[in-house]
């Protein structure tokens, strides 16, 4: 997946210059920024601090990793179900 040019403290900047007064359509033209990304942010980092985006970034990495991890588990039982019920 590709990576955001802005950060997310950068994001949470834009967010509160928007509830600060200023337009959206001004607030995205002046970053640079398309409208579906302006909302896309909104409903992902509305209301929240920059502590509390590092924390669900880091969350997210820990759930990713433990996904590939259960997936390989997943994968090593059924080759042994796979092996067992040939040799049976």
């Amino acid at each position: 997946m590709r990576r955001s040019r802005f950060s997310d403290e950068q994001i949470i900047a834009i967010l509160k210059e928007h509830a600060a007064g200023l337009g959206t359509a001004e607030l995205c033209r002046k970053h640079g920024i398309g409208d579906a990304t302006f909302c896309k942010w909104r409903s992902r980092y509305g209301g929240m601090e920059p502590s509390d985006a590092k924390r669900l970034r880091s969350l997210e990495e820990e759930n990713a990793r433990l996904k590939k991890l259960l997936a390989g588990s997943v994968l090593d039982v059924s080759t042994l179900r796979e092996m067992l019920g040939k040799n049976f």
